[in-house]
Formats: structure tokens, C-alpha cells, sequence
């Protein structure tokens, strides 16, 4: 079934970020989750091949002769397929000289000797013969998504024969898969004409000299094999299996080891939520939370608030109601107070006095306040006028700096991870759906689900703090992400000026360019109306009507990706692929622009929205739309910056980024002193290191020097082989090797720092930022090469991108904090990666340019300057530097 998975599944959908090709893997679990809810299994187990060799094999050498070798992508996979198998709780086995199908066809045969109901889910169609009324086959008809149920009155529909005569009919036809060859001549029908009439294939051996025509001359020829083959395709049903049928009863499995597993395969949320509907993990949560509740009554939240809630008295928070793209309404607030009670109020049903007083209680940094998930909250209380200030925890960003490659960070998952504790009542009410929009606000269980939620927020905040406190990264949630939530939830909600009628010409003009790529396309193959985005129909120009070199192969022919394209470009220079290239960068523009016009708010603004919580280096991320992604490697592409506009009352648009932030940051941490000298002598940086590793003068590097030695000081961040710099230059490897000896030779700092950083991460299972932020590594001492490797490139540069993501989020923080104490009407707009926009107010742009160039360049410490560079324009196109 794993198999099946693997090209059932475009293994390019399916991979980690260190590489590890997950199709086979994720297609499994998700059949054996459908499986396990559609089916409710008692008992549950999964059989292996061991090897090929078998007692088959060595039987007849022939057997199985003619399977390809097993992809490697493949056979990586199966150890990750037992891993989850083993958190899932599922025994797994494999049995020396024996196949899967033999192990099945044991535990088959105790099962209904026990008096069991057995469902086989198989696509080997040898398991026809295990068919019976108490055991039904789950054969695959397409992929792993569907099945049909192989009854003995399917069985017999289809083959003309029982299952129990199925191994004979299998003897007689033969199975290529299996390299069996069947009587010439000889097919289905046939044969089960001839188990008919003679009961089985010993009355038809014995019979075989009454059979009449070239059929029964032909099976007389083949006897021999028919015999070989009936002795290889039955099963064996008593093989030695070390386990018995009561060792596959259903276990409850642990929840944390799931996580962990597939938090490593980086499955996303929806395959958790699949697998934990089925049944309550371990460790079971001993307790729910025992919530001491109050609905207030209009005129109690001020004595509550004061009573329960007062100066330095911590307080779980959740609001209840909707938001999207910078803005929201905030329509209930519940509260967990220190000692235990918990309170929850309709905000339409406060009295101008409780208004007051939560309004009083929200702004007050000293009533200390903790959330889960806090930007939207923030929003939806914004919308109403209640500002916030206190909050001293995030338990959505404190589970994230503890585990920073986590999918999920669902508070009914962290509190059963953290605390061990279902997100319901001791009463048993389950309290794990958030509220939203559209329920009752008088309905009780919407109060009790808020206020439960709000109590295990404080004590999840507890237990985090702990965790924080023991990793060195209190600091990192208190002074900077915590801080820099208010500071997003104020760029959302300002979002940027946009010019929608150049943004619908710019959406012709990619449509006309479209049309015109694919014209331009068909033309080069004489008119032939083929259809750009259909790989099978490019892989027919490409390769049997152009006769163009082959690329990559792939199990549906040759690959036709971006990059394998663009190298075959460079090697032909065929018209077709030019405008096939074209056409598929206009396509991207147009598809761009297109969600760009369907984000347009009423206020003729975007609103993004920034995820703290995503990328597990300390990026932030960008969504509906992600304008962090806006293309800007070509003119065409940065044609659509220049949408984007400075807004009605306001001068111009800023745009502030950091120069060279990650070689700066490289210079630093490695200390080298010919990388760190060249930064401080204000010369340009690749000119510099070009002059000392070719030995001439900075003024004697030529451009094509250059761009070499710019490609391999960033690509050493990022693990770059001298194989990988080869191609990305189109040089000799010799000559790319040359080249990085030479670098290392002039700079030996950057080359120790290297292997240290790496040796160190081993050593501990985590690299750091130079703000203390961790990511863990475990593939860093896997088994598997690929997967070894991947993680080592991470290692070196996690510490060097985490430290820019640091970086850029303190200068938000500062920049934001001058413009407010400057009191400056301009205000900061968005950040891309290493780039601020700012909104510039009439009369300020000289002095927001000296605060940002200030505090920017001052966000850290460190050996060499960090360079910023500022640019103008009534668009951010015209504001570019």
C-alpha cells in the first residue's frame, strides 16, 4: 500500500524542508486513518517484506526476475512509514523468507479460527485465496483513495471461480508482476472454463490429456511451469509469526509521540485532526479543567474585575467573535483569575460602568494578561475601542519559540501536550471548537467553552514559562515577540494604498502577454494547438516532435519543472521553450495581480495578515494575500510594486532595508578578520573578497569575478557544494572547487565557523540565533543521507537567517517605538524579509528617514556597521533603492 502511495502521490507535493520525500508515507497513514474510521477495527496489525530473497526465490531463481530495482526514494520511506505505525501503536512485522502477503495469510487463518470477522487491506491479487465469508478484501482500485470490497460473490463475478480456486486460475494465466508466465494462449475465461469442469487444477493435470485443441496442446507444453506456478502463488498460512492475533488489539496511542512524528514528516493540521477524531490519545488526560464560572449579569464586571483580577495578579483572557484582514468585532470576554474562578460577559450587555471599568482594567499594564493566539483578539477589541496593554503572555508564541518546527499550535493540543489535560470540564463537556461568529452568546456551553479556554491559557502560560525559562528564550517571547503583536495588529489594520485601475491594467496587460506567449508557442511547432500547462502534451513537443535532449526522468515520463526547462533553454535556445518560459512567467504575474484585485478592501487598501507562528527560523509570513512574495527579480515583476501607492494625507512612501544583512551577520558570528575588514572599509563587499581570493586590486575584479564570488558568499550560508556552485555559475566543478579553496584560503574564519556550527548542533540537536532562538535538528544524526545532509545546510544557516529575522523584528519594535515617542504622523506600512515600508506624513520625511536610518542600524550590536539603505516615491516601486 506504501508503494501504491508513492506514485499514487507527485512525490514533488510531498517533502520536508531537509529534503525527505514523504508521498509514500503520507498516502499510507492517510489510507490506514480512512481505514481505521470507516472500518472500526477490534484489531489491527501491517505485514512487511522483509527482503526479495524468500523461500520463492530460492525455489525459482526467475521469481520475480523482472521488477525494477526499488526506487530509493522508496526505500527511505519505509522506516518513517513504521514510525508512525509505531506512535499509532500498531504492530508491524516481517518474517525472514517469507513475504507480507504469507504473514497476512497466518494471522488470517488464527483470526477466523478464532471465530473473527478479517478485513484485508491488500493490492496483491494473491490475496484473492484468503477470501472467504468471514474475510473480505480491501483491494485498491485507484491509488490508496479507493477500495472495493472483494466478497467471494465479487471474487467469483469478476474471475469465474471461488477465491479458494483463485491460486489455481493465477497458475494456469500466469502473473506477470510476479514474472510467472501462464499457459500461451490460455486466459481467464479459459481457465476458469477448466476449473469448472474438472473442480480444480489437480482434476485439470489430471484431465489435461482429454483437453481438446491448441489450448490443451499448449497447456500439455507447460505443465511444468503451470506446477511451479501454483506452487508459488499459494500462500502460506502457518508460517512462524512472532506475534498472534491478540497481540494486534487496538491500543490507544501517545498523543506527544504522534505530535513528534509528524511534527518530523511536517504534516499539517488537517491529518492530526483526522487521526485524533477517532479515539482519545495517551496519555489520557486524567482531568479536564475544574472552572469555578460566573456569567455576569450587566453591572458585575467592574466588582469581578477588581476582586479577581487586580495589580499583579495574572489572568487567562479569551475573546470570543470574528476577524479578518485587519479588522474585527469583539462580541463576548471571558476571564480565568490566578485563584481559580472564571467570569464571562456579553459586551452588549455592559452597563456604561462596566464598559469603564474593562476598558480601565484592558489598558492597565499593570493587571498582567495572558491570551492564546492574541493578534486576532487584539483586532476584535481594537474594533471596539478597548486597547490592551499587559499582556505578558502569548501561549500560541511561546508554544512556537519552544517548538518552532510544530504544524500545530491548537490549544486543546497544547494543553494536552503540556499540561496532560483535556480542554473540557470536569463534567465532561468537550470544550476544544474556538467560538465564533454565530453562536449563541446565551447558549451556556458557549460561556462554559470560553471560560475553560480562558483557564487553561493561564495555566499553559505557567507551564511554557518554565520550559522558556530553561532554554535561555524568556527574553526572546518578552522583549520581542510578545511586543511586536501590537506593533502587527497596527499594520494590518493601517494596510497600503493601492491604485486599482493601474492594478486592472496591469491585469490586461499580463493576459494580453499570456495570449501572445502561447500564440508565439504554437507558431514555433507549426500552429500545433497544444496546451501549455499540460505536462504530458509538453513532454510530446519536447521529446518526440522537437527531439530535444531529455531531462530528469520521473515516473510519468520527463520532467518539465521550471528549473529543467530553463537549463534545457540555455542548451537549445528553441523558440518553443522561449515562449514557453514566457508564457508560464506572465501566467504567474497575471495569477498575482488577480488576487491582488480581490483583496482590494472597501477603504481602497490591502490588509495583509503576518503569521508569527510559521516559519520555524523566526520569520514572519504573509497571507490573503502574501505580499511578501510580490516578484521583484524582473521588471515585469516589479512592475506590479508600483500599485501600491502612498495614501490620500500622506507625502510619500519609505522604503528601508538592510544591506547585505546575512553576510554581515556571517562576518560576525565567524569573526573573520579579512570579512569583517571588508565590511568596515566601506568598499564594495564582493569587490573586496574578490581582490583577496583572485589576488588583484578591488578595483581589478571584473564583473564576472564578482558575480562568482556574490554567488559562493551567499551559497556558503546555505551548505553550497562546489558541485552546486558549478552549476549555479555554469563552470567546471574542478574550477568551483578552486574557487572555494581559494575563499577558505583568504578567509579561514568562515570555513571553522562552518564546521563548528555544524559539529556543535550534532553535539546539542539545536542551533541558535544571536538572540538565543533554537531550532531543532534530529535529522543531524539520521541514518539517511539525504536527510543527514538537509539538516546540515539548516545548521548552517539557521543561526545566520534566524539572527536576520531577530534583527528585522527589534528594529520594527524600535522604529515604531521612536515614531510614537517623535509623536510622528507617519506610520510603518509592511516588512518584507529584510525591508521596511513606511507611509510618510507632509514636513517628516527628513527626520523619519534620520530616526529610521538610526534605529535600525543600531537594533544590535555587533563587529561590523549594519548598513541601511532608504529610498522615496509616491509608489513602493518608486521608493526602491
Amino acid at each position: 500500500m506504501a508503494y501504491r502511495a508513492f506514485f499514487a502521490l507527485p512525490a514533488e507535493n510531498f517533502s520536508t524542508s531537509s529534503g525527505q520525500t514523504t508521498n509514500a508515507v503520507y498516502g499510507f497513514t492517510s489510507m490506514l486513518i480512512n481505514m481505521l474510521r470507516d472500518e472500526e477495527p477490534t484489531h489491527v496489525g501491517v505485514a512487511f517484506d522483509l527482503s526479495r530473497k524468500t523461500f520463492r526465490t530460492e525455489a525459482y531463481a526467475d521469481y520475480k526476475a523482472t521488477r525494477s530495482a526499488t526506487p530509493d526514494a522508496f526505500s527511505g520511506q519505509v522506516p518513517l512509514v513504521q514510525e508512525v505505525l509505531d506512535a499509532l501503536r500498531i504492530p508491524h512485522v516481517a518474517v525472514p523468507g517469507f513475504e507480507a502477503d504469507d504473514i497476512i495469510a497466518t494471522l488470517t487463518t488464527q483470526a477466523v479460527e478464532a471465530g473473527m470477522e478479517v478485513l484485508i487491506v491488500s493490492g496483491d491479487r494473491d490475496a484473492f485465496q484468503l477470501v472467504s465469508p468471514q474475510t473480505t478484501l480491501l483491494y485498491p482500485v485507484r491509488g490508496v483513495s479507493e477500495v472495493a470490497r472483494m466478497t467471494p460473490e465479487a471474487v467469483e463475478a469478476k474471475y469465474g471461480v471461488p477465491p479458494q480456486r483463485y491460486s489455481d486460475l493465477a497458475a494456469l494465466v500466469g502473473e506477470t508482476s510476479d514474472n510467472l508466465p501462464g499457459v500461451p494462449g490460455v486466459g481467464p475465461k479459459t481457465a476458469a472454463k477448466w476449473i469448472t469442469q474438472f473442480g480444480d487444477l489437480t482434476g485439470i493435470i489430471a484431465g489435461a490429456d482429454t483437453i481438446k485443441g491448441k489450448a490443451g496442446e499448449s497447456l500439455r507444453t507447460h505443465l511444468g511451469q503451470v506446477m511451479t506456478n501454483r506452487q508459488l502463488n499459494e500462500l502460506v498460512r502457518d508460517v512462524q509469526v512472532p506475534l498472534s492475533v491478540d497481540d494486534l488489539a487496538r491500543r490507544t496511542w501517545d498523543r506527544d509521540e504522534v505530535h513528534t512524528v509528524f511534527d518530523g514528516l511536517q504534516f499539517g493540521v488537517q491529518m492530526r485532526d483526522r487521526l485524533f477524531a477517532l479515539q482519545t490519545a495517551e496519555p489520557e488526560a486524567q482531568e479536564g479543567f475544574d472552572v469555578d464560572s460566573q456569567v455576569l449579569a450587566p453591572g458585575e464586571l467592574g466588582g469581578w474585575l477588581a476582586d479577581q483580577a487586580g495589580p499583579g495578579r495574572r489572568a487567562g483572557l479569551e475573546v470570543t467573535g470574528q476577524w479578518a484582514r485587519g479588522t474585527g468585532d469583539a462580541q463576548a470576554i471571558a476571564f480565568a483569575g490566578a485563584g481559580g474562578p472564571a467570569a464571562y460577559a456579553t459586551l452588549a450587555d455592559l452597563t456604561p460602568a462596566d464598559e469603564a471599568a474593562l476598558a480601565a482594567w484592558l489598558a492597565d499594564p499593570s493587571r498582567p494578561k495572558v491570551l492564546h493566539e492574541a493578534k486576532p483578539q487584539v483586532h476584535m477589541l481594537g474594533e471596539r475601542g478597548l486597547p490592551i496593554a499587559g499582556v505578558v503572555a502569548d501561549t500560541a508564541l511561546a508554544a512556537y519559540i519552544v517548538r518552532p518546527d510544530q504544524r500545530s499550535y491548537d490549544l486543546a493540543d497544547l494543553s494536552l501536550r503540556h499540561l496532560h489535560r483535556e480542554l473540557r470540564t470536569e463534567s465532561g463537556a468537550d470544550t476544544g471548537a474556538q467560538p465564533t461568529l454565530g453562536f449563541d452568546l446565551e447558549d451556556d456551553e458557549t460561556a462554559t467553552t470560553s471560560m475553560v479556554r480562558a483557564r487553561a491559557v493561564l495555566e499553559l502560560s505557567e507551564a511554557l514559562d518554565e520550559v522558556l525559562a530553561q532554554t535561555g528564550q524568556s527574553e526572546l517571547l518578552a522583549d520581542v515577540e510578545l511586543p511586536l503583536v501590537g506593533v502587527l495588529a497596527q499594520m494590518e489594520r493601517l494596510g497600503i494604498a493601492v491604485d486599482a485601475d493601474h492594478l486592472r491594467g496591469l491585469e490586461a496587460d499580463f493576459a494580453m502577454k499570456v495570449a501572445t506567449a502561447q500564440s508565439d508557442a504554437w507558431e514555433a511547432i507549426g500552429g500545433e494547438q497544444v496546451n501549455l500547462g499540460s505536462p504530458k502534451q509538453l513532454q510530446t513537443v519536447l521529446f518526440d516532435t522537437l527531439q530535444l535532449p531529455k531531462t530528469r526522468r520521473t515516473k510519468t515520463g520527463y520532467t518539465t519543472d521550471a528549473e529543467a526547462l530553463a537549463d534545457l533553454y540555455a542548451k537549445t535556445e528553441h523558440p518553443f521553450l522561449e515562449a514557453l518560459l514566457r508564457h508560464r512567467d506572465s501566467t504567474r504575474l497575471r495569477v498575482t495581480v488577480e488576487g491582488l484585485l480581490k483583496s482590494i478592501a472597501d477603504d481602497g487598501r490591502i490588509h495583509t495578515t503576518y503569521g508569527q507562528t510559521v516559519a520555524a527560523t523566526g520569520r514572519l509570513s504573509s497571507v490573503d494575500p502574501n505580499l511578501q512574495n510580490i516578484p521583484i527579480r524582473t521588471e515585469e515583476g516589479r512592475r506590479i510594486r508600483d500599485v501600491f501607492v502612498v495614501g490620500e494625507g500622506y507625502e510619500s512612501l519609505m522604503s528601508a532595508d538592510y544591506s547585505q544583512i546575512e553576510m554581515r551577520i556571517m562576518a560576525h558570528l565567524s569573526g573573520d578578520p579579512g570579512l569583517i575588514e571588508a565590511f568596515r572599509s566601506g568598499e564594495d563587499l564582493h569587490r573586496f573578497v574578490g581582490s583577496r581570493v583572485f589576488g588583484v586590486e578591488p578595483a581589478e575584479v571584473d564583473n564576472e569575478q564578482r558575480a562568482k564570488i556574490k554567488a559562493m558568499s551567499y551559497g556558503l550560508a546555505y551548505g553550497l557544494s562546489a558541485f552546486g556552485l558549478s552549476r549555479q555559475l555554469g563552470i567546471p566543478t574542478g574550477e568551483a572547487s578552486a574557487l572555494m579553496e581559494g575563499y577558505f584560503e583568504r578567509f579561514g574564519g568562515v570555513r571553522d565557523y562552518l564546521r563548528e556550527i555544524v559539529a556543535i548542533a550534532r553535539q546539542t540537536g539545536y542551533t541558535e540565533t544571536m538572540l538565543g532562538r533554537r531550532r531543532y535538528l534530529p535529522d543531524l544524526t539520521a541514518d539517511n543521507r539525504q536527510r543527514r545532509e538537509m539538516a546540515e545546510r539548516m545548521a548552517l544557516n539557521a543561526p545566520i537567517q534566524g539572527s536576520a529575522a531577530d534583527i528585522m523584528k527589534v528594529a520594527m519594535l524600535r522604529v515604531d517605538a521612536a515614531l510614537l515617542e517623535a509623536q510622528a504622523s507617519s506610520r510603518v506600512l509592511l516588512q518584507v524579509h529584510d525591508e521596511l515600508v513606511l507611509e510618510v506624513a507632509p514636513g517628516e520625511a527628513d527626520d523619519v528617514e534620520a530616526l529610521v536610518r538610526e534605529q535600525m542600524g543600531d537594533a544590535v550590536t555587533m563587529d561590523v556597521p549594519l548598513e541601511v539603505h532608504v529610498g522615496r516615491g509616491r509608489s513602493w516601486h518608486d521608493a526602491e533603492h
